[in-house]
């Protein structure tokens, strides 16, 4: 939109002479006067087939051009040169950025002379490295001039000048995008209009603080002394980035001197560093520090700075990757979509560089600049929608490279990784006409490893007794490696990942389990014992929904606003944010080994933390090969860490460690109270806890008999009765007791015990020996307190395994073992009650310090809810049982723990909330 004329303004023929975005912006700036007119470019020439943006701008506004390779000839004017500039017939020249040396027959060649912009507070820092300098002496200040050139080195009267405080993130980047640019391009056009209204002032720099500082250009002054202080260093090193960059030189282990290039520096106060590497730097009298977050460097003064990135050759990498000596393998499996992004991609660097565009073209030594680096990067990631910044370029500026680190990005996203094949050594699993690899090591940073100390675990087919195969057995050390891999995931490239790109990466890991639903069924089934229809529907169904029930969590976590009482005359703003909590420890049982696992795993992923979960120590083989699948998904190294191990050493060391914040534990009561204890003691990590059960199921006479049958049988047969919310005691009221027995140990006697893989099993084999070993002193123990023992209790005879027939007991009284205390096993405790007493048999259920489920079965509503509003237990049924669904919230009270599995709830577990007041 053009400004409207003012009779108090010159009409002004305006000369840009310069370079740049900036220049070009400028120029369109002063378009938008009514009383302006730009009447002629003068800039640089084409480098080979790309010319400078200013001229690209220039000629879609058909305005006349020059690009002149320089102005002067042995210090003489180019007659031919000051003849095409005279024909603008230019009154005033503006010089945004200029790198060439003009001749005062230009400079005072227009009526009204020439204004030019300098980046610093003249008349401190003149010369062409002004902004450099200003860092690498430490200014406190930083800023620009708008002056009147004249004979000396940017020594002319100063028109205006802006500054602003330098923060110490500042780099000679940061500090030019947020306002030596925006704000010298608005400062530009104001310096014009002041000269057009005739009030431009023309103030004499004075010569008290003038320096003449050197250019950055020369190679020879781009050198790091590293014989002074950290500050000194991280300044200098601060200046120079994110061009050239500080140099520096690498004694190799060879003896040979590498030079390189040091980038993104901070003064340090973190104390030791740990595991760091040294390196030997030339001019540094101690070695250097390689560690996981970059290159530490002592200054003379005893403090550090610490370097992020170091660029060798054309190579920009992570300064903490410096010893390591594998690249990462090149995408070769690319998708027809993919291929689509790099003829696209192709498309962008073309039209920067403004030339044929091949995998090895080298984005810089094709002559792009750092304003071509902003170009490409906002080009970029407005074509694509990823996130990029700066550095990228600088870390991948080869087209190939580039291109690979855009395809990761997206498929980090969207988790897509192709068909990427991961190394680990395993096993191949040849059961129900399958062939599966299954790994067996330790899964780490996104990669399968070897435990530290060679230890391992035998794992045993429930089934048949043998041996499986021997998985990895972590130590405490394998705990604190997956420990400090995930906190460096969390602060690191998790942290890259939007939420709407978690969801999505949670989506690809779901429909990747249910693509190997079969392989994970069998798996789980060899591995734990389950029924493989029941695995299939149940162990792997409902995981695969809880990957995607809390994938669709991911973008909707959010705060609120809160009115307070503001201190008036002030206005106050309140808001809450909820936060990931960081590293989660989770571990989980052996009944449901990967639905314990999803359960845990997808509420505290969704909530953007990382974790490290160790699965039970005699089933841990779906959980790592669902690991293998979150590669395939696309999650980031680090992000989900597998350490399979005895629960008193590794499960210990992860409730232990202090940089674990949150505990997800499900197991017994008493280990419960002991992992309690130690949370508190260790960091007072916040934990939640899914403990034991003796969920009571009262069945009333007026209930559907077959319908309570048929579940009352469900409620503790249920996979093998390895269930944690399992009806731990019946009690049937006396009129229908007999007939329900009856009926129960009827539909025992044809249930069809055997090899978990056979379709018509219905009841597999105990997980494992100790709890087979377990069950049956258990029932001994109903016998010896004089419960009858109407079935089972025993071995199944004559097989092979550690099958143990389902068992019913009766004439259960109160104060006996079975009554009070789990067997996590399929045994029914049925009691009777007398309809007429209500209350009593109320205050019999809720006699347990357990709390997890309950249920009833009854056809008075009004029976149904005064159960549901007296029973003290986190789940009730009424007329069903074992009716969980990933929305609905799971967990127990009094000693069956606290914090909930599934629905919204969970979330809240591995969520922290963050108050926010402002003052306004």
């Amino acid at each position: 939109m053009r400004r409207p004329l003012s009779t108090a303004l010159l009409n002004l023929r305006i000369a840009i002479i310069g370079q740049s975005n900036f220049a070009a912006d400028v120029m369109e700036l002063l378009m938008e006067r009514q009383n302006i007119k730009i009447v002629g470019v003068f800039t640089i020439p084409d480098k080979g087939s790309r010319e400078d943006i200013l001229a690209t701008t220039t000629a879609n506004h058909d305005i006349p051009i020059f690009k002149f390779p320089k102005w002067r000839c042995d210090n003489v004017a180019i007659p031919e040169v000051i003849e095409q500039y005279k024909s603008v017939g230019a009154t005033l020249n503006v010089l945004p950025y200029c790198s060439q040396i003009i001749p005062m027959e230009v400079i005072c060649g227009a009526p009204l002379g020439s204004i030019c912009y300098h980046p610093s507070i003249l008349p401190r820092h003149r010369g062409a490295s002004a902004i450099s300098w200003t860092l690498i002496e430490g200014d406190e200040i930083a800023g620009f001039s708008v002056f009147w050139p004249d004979e000396g080195l940017d020594t002319g009267p100063v028109l205006l000048q802006r500054q602003t405080n330098l923060e110490p993130t500042d780099t000679l980047d940061t500090i030019y995008k947020r306002f030596l640019y925006p704000e010298g391009v608005k400062a530009m056009g104001v310096a014009v209009d002041m000269v057009a209204k005739g009030t431009a002032p023309k103030i004499l720099q004075t010569t008290e603080g003038a320096t003449y500082d050197a250019t950055m250009a020369k190679e020879e002054n781009q050198l790091l002394n590293l014989n002074q202080s950290a500050e000194r260093i991280w300044n200098f090193v601060r200046g120079l980035d994110s061009v050239p960059g500080a140099i520096a030189t690498v004694f190799l282990p060879d003896g040979q001197e590498k030079q390189v290039r040091f980038f993104g520096a901070h003064l340090y106060s973190a104390g030791p560093v740990k595991d760091g590497h040294p390196l030997k730097l030339k001019g540094l009298s101690k070695p250097a520090w390689v560690h996981e977050g970059g290159l530490l460097i002592e200054g003379t003064d005893g403090a550090f700075v610490n370097i992020k990135r170091i660029k060798r050759g054309s190579k920009m990498i992570n300064a903490s990757d410096w010893f390591k000596q594998a690249d990462q393998k090149p995408i070769t499996d690319l998708t027809e979509d993919e291929l689509a992004k790099k003829t696209q991609l192709v498309s962008i660097w073309q039209a920067i560089l403004k030339e044929p565009i091949e995998d090895s073209t080298d984005f810089f030594a094709a002559g792009a600049g750092s304003m071509d680096v902003v170009r490409l990067v906002e080009e970029v990631k407005d074509a694509f929608d990823v996130p990029l910044e700066n550095e990228h370029v600088f870390m991948a500026p080869v087209f190939e490279e580039f291109f690979d680190l855009l395809v990761r990005t997206l498929r980090q996203g969207t988790g897509d990784s192709g068909s990427l094949k991961l190394d680990y050594d395993g096993f191949l699993l040849e059961a129900n006409k399958r062939k599966i690899n299954v790994p067996t090591q330790l899964f780490i940073n996104g990669a399968f490893v070897n435990a530290e100390k060679k230890n391992t675990l035998d794992i045993v087919n429930p089934t048949d007794e043998q041996v499986l195969c021997q998985v990895a057995c972590a130590s405490a050390g394998d705990v604190d490696k997956a420990v400090q891999a995930a906190h460096k995931a969390f602060y690191g490239s998790w942290k890259q990942v939007s939420a709407r790109q978690r969801g999505q990466l949670m989506l690809k890991l779901a429909d990747l389990m249910e693509k190997h639903k079969e392989d994970l069924a069998t798996i789980e089934s060899v591995d734990s014992g389950a029924v493989y229809t029941l695995a299939l529907k149940t162990h792997i169904g409902m995981s695969i929904d809880a990957w995607r029930y809390f994938a669709g969590w991911c973008d909707k976590i959010q705060g609120n606003t809160i009115p307070v009482s503001p201190a008036r005359p002030n206005n106050v703003l309140t808001f809450t944010r909820k936060e990931p909590i960081g590293v989660c420890g989770l571990v989980t049982p052996w009944n449901y080994p990967l639905m314990m696992l999803s359960w845990k795993m997808a509420a505290c992923i969704a909530a953007g933390n990382t974790c490290l979960i160790k699965p039970a120590q005699t089933c841990p083989l779906t959980a790592l090969k669902f690991a293998e699948l979150t590669v395939l998904a696309g999650f980031p190294p680090g992000v989900i860490n597998v350490l399979p191990g005895k629960g008193s050493e590794a499960g210990q060391a992860v409730v232990d460690h202090p940089l674990v914040r949150k505990l997800g534990f499900t197991g017994s009561t008493a280990v419960g109270k002991q992992v309690m204890k130690s949370c508190a003691e260790s960091n007072l990590k916040k934990c939640s806890l899914e403990l034991g059960g003796k969920s009571p199921l009262i069945i009333f006479a007026d209930c559907d008999l077959d319908k309570a049958v048929k579940h009352g049988m469900s409620s503790v047969f249920f996979n093998k009765g390895e269930n944690c919310i399992a009806a731990g005691r019946l009690f049937v009221e006396d009129r229908i007791h007999d007939e329900f027995v009856r009926r129960v140990l009827k539909d025992l006697r044809t249930m069809t015990i055997g090899d978990p893989l056979n379709r018509s099993t219905a009841h597999g084999p105990q997980n494992h020996m100790a709890h087979l070993d377990k069950l049956l002193e258990f029932c001994k123990r109903g016998v010896d307190e004089g419960a009858t023992l109407a079935y089972g209790g025993c071995r199944v005879p004559n097989m092979k395994g550690y099958f143990f027939m389902p068992t019913v007991f009766t004439n259960v009284e109160d104060d006996m073992f079975i009554a009070r205390e789990e067997s996590f096993g399929p045994i029914m405790i049925i009691s009777k009650f007398n309809g007429s007493d209500v209350d009593s048999v109320m205050v019999r259920a809720n006699r347990t310090e357990y709390g997890l489920a309950s249920g009833v079965f009854t056809k008075d509503i009004s029976k149904a809810l005064s159960f549901a509003d007296r029973i003290e237990a986190g789940t009730v049924f009424v007329n069903v049982y074992n009716k969980t669904d990933v929305a609905a919230p799971f967990g127990g009270f009094k000693q069956s723990g606290f914090g909930k599995d599934l629905g919204q709830d969970a979330l809240n577990e591995y969520l922290k909330t963050k108050c926010i007041t402002v003052e306004y």
